[in-house]
């Protein structure tokens, strides 16, 4: 899968999206980034914390997909951004943050549908 192509055609789909970016099991950034105009909400070191902890939290979920099946996704809310995990196969991690009033079922069915049509 061309993964900068994917995380482009996510923040395409909606200007809510604030962030989209493909990262390895070691939290490298394998592509995408900030939408053009934004700037992030943390410094450079407190973003590479937060992707080391969802690594780490996909990491963990691995173990509990014998009992429960494979996760999808995971989310959290903050006052000010909702954050989104999806877990991509060969061993990468899809992050996104939106705005705080991003209709959460529309983001997750987005990209579920785009990770799907870049599939075939």
């Amino acid at each position: 899968m061309d993964y900068e192509r994917f995380c482009s055609q996510i923040l395409e789909t909606d200007p809510k999206i604030r962030f989209a970016s493909v990262y390895d099991e070691w939290a490298v950034r394998l592509a995408g980034g900030m939408r053009e105009g934004l700037e992030s909400l943390l410094s450079e070191h407190m973003e590479n914390e937060l992707v080391n902890l969802s690594v780490l939290d996909w990491k963990s979920r691995k173990d509990t997909a014998k009992m429960l099946g494979k996760t999808k996704y995971s989310m959290a809310e903050y006052d000010t951004i909702k954050r989104f995990s999806f877990y991509l196969g060969n061993d990468n991690l899809l992050l996104i943050s939106t705005e705080k009033e991003a209709d959460t079922d529309v983001v997750v069915d987005e990209i579920i549908e785009l990770y799907n049509k870049n599939q075939n």
